[in-house]
């Protein structure tokens, strides 16, 4: 038998991946002010395909779930258009991409938000601590409005159109994000959600949103394009669930029999869902190990995908400044050091000028050697 590592092929629905190494979704605000990529947004994804699959960075489905200023969208033609040239710089580069659709739900403020709204999340709970607006700032986080029904059924209407807008402008598939204290995941968490209609209450109506936004997606695109991203019992953001693990489980056996691309499931210490989950998914499952905490390193990776708890294992700060992380792993090449300086402005600058171990890119465009003037 052929030894499982994290250099070893894995067919992943359609899409047959030269490794197992997966490009976790990193927020890096490369976006125009009206949620169009920048041309430098490209060149960064670019160089980063070889990557087993890259998922983007969270893009919002419709200003209704913008989270943060200059985050990008996928709603309008513009977006279209920009994302589409992203995905071709990626497919020349010969790699993968799937679009991860992020729903900020009570995320965001209104000085950070296009129409200078309310965010709405499933009630009114604020998130505990300060949040970014437009141009660097900071500001309190204000009460978002309880969803009602009919808000509910459009943000599951939003996912399946930006997910068919995501097709359209050339992914793969697209990652629902029910992490990280986004929509999906204040439906599932204890303290985001004191719904008492059929939307929450008990475990059943906690899940039932998550339930809806696969269904709706899948139809839209085919399950074979659609993956899913959970983190249960990630406090970021404020998020708080006391017992994981009957939420989670529930959510599993609902989705078994989804011919999903993915589950992609993040590990921490309060509760071990790799180990507690992994019985109940059959289909291919994604392993983050890093949150929260040190970034993985290869030998951790490795361990992961020895222990048989995942097919594949993704990788988020290692692939800031290395944009050739699959090569470095192979060669023994050291890993470089990412600039938190640049981590979130908005030019090339920390971004995509960080050159492989080998030297510089053949055939790098003038985006990603010149800092955007926006």
């Amino acid at each position: 038998m052929t030894e499982t590592t994290l250099l070893s092929p894995y067919s992943l629905s359609v899409l047959d991946l030269p490794n197992r190494v997966v490009m976790a979704p990193m927020t890096r605000y490369r976006a125009a002010e009206d949620g169009t990529p920048l041309p430098h947004v490209a060149d960064y994804y670019a160089q980063r395909a070889g990557a087993g699959l890259i998922v983007t960075e969270g893009i919002w489905p419709s200003s209704r779930g913008q989270s943060g200023w200059r985050i990008p969208g996928l709603e309008t033609a513009a977006h279209i258009e920009g994302w589409r040239a992203v995905t071709e710089a990626v497919h020349a580069a010969g790699g993968r991409i799937y679009a991860q659709l992020m729903h900020g739900g009570r995320q965001g403020h209104p000085l950070s938000r296009i129409d200078g709204d309310v965010p709405r999340g499933p009630s009114a709970v604020p998130e505990p601590s300060p949040v970014h607006i437009r141009d660097g700032g900071k500001a309190d986080a204000v009460v978002p409005l309880a969803m009602t029904v009919q808000d509910i059924r459009q943000a599951v209407a939003d996912y399946a159109q930006a997910a068919r807008n995501a097709v359209e402008a050339g992914f793969d598939g697209v990652e629902l994000h029910g992490a990280n204290s986004y929509l999906i995941h204040q439906f599932l968490a204890d303290n985001t959600n004191h719904r008492t209609d059929e939307y929450g209450g008990s475990v059943e109506g906690r899940i039932r949103f998550a339930l809806e936004v696969v269904a709706a997606v899948v139809e839209a695109v085919g399950p074979e394009r659609t993956g899913l991203r959970l983190s249960p019992g990630n406090p970021q953001f404020g998020m708080v669930e006391h017992d994981p693990a009957p939420v989670y489980r529930a959510l599993l056996d609902a989705l078994d029999g989804t011919p999903l691309a993915y589950l992609h499931l993040t590990d921490n210490d309060r509760y071990p869902a790799l180990a507690d989950l992994r019985p109940r998914w059959r289909g291919p499952l994604v392993a983050n190990v890093g949150e929260n905490g040190d970034p993985t390193t290869r030998e951790a990776g490795e361990a992961v995908l020895a222990s048989g708890v995942a097919d594949l294992v993704s990788y988020g700060r290692s692939f800031l400044a290395n944009p050739d992380l699959v090569d470095r792993f192979a060669t023994g090449a050291p890993l470089s050091a990412f600039d938190e300086k640049h981590l979130y402005t908005h030019g090339a600058q920390g971004y995509s000028d960080y050159p492989p171990a080998s030297g510089s890119y053949p055939s790098e465009s003038a985006s990603a050697l010149e800092p955007a003037s926006v």
